[in-house]
């Protein structure tokens, strides 16, 4: 077999979370699950980009999408979050930085 030829059979790479990206995803989440803000989470590892998106209730569309594109690492930054209509709420590469976007949501007033 040629070089070209066991090119073939190589599956193509895929776009992943690393475990301590997602022990900051997960430590999030599991707060949010807490307080009853978050019920369900769903991963998918792609091609170009790794997705963990978070839903209220199993049955619907997600409620955030926690993104990650190595490509755009040095443009506007691999890490992004989506809100639920496609809007980009928070882009960057600092993992930490950019959920911050979403522990606002964590801080309720106290009466």
């Amino acid at each position: 077999m040629t070089m070209q030829s066991l090119s073939q059979f190589h599956a193509p790479e895929q776009v992943a979370f690393h475990r301590t990206e997602l022990n900051v995803i997960l430590s999030l989440y599991g707060r949010m699950v807490a307080a009853g803000e978050w019920r369900d989470y769903g991963l998918s590892h792609l091609r170009d980009v790794a997705v963990f998106s978070v839903f209220r209730h199993t049955a619907e569309n997600p409620l955030y999408r926690i993104e990650k594109r190595p490509k755009l690492r040095l443009r506007q930054g691999q890490y992004a979050v989506i809100g639920m209509d496609g809007q980009i709420l928070k882009r960057g590469n600092d993992l930490r930085q950019v959920l911050r976007v979403l522990e606002r949501k964590l801080i309720r007033a106290v009466e």
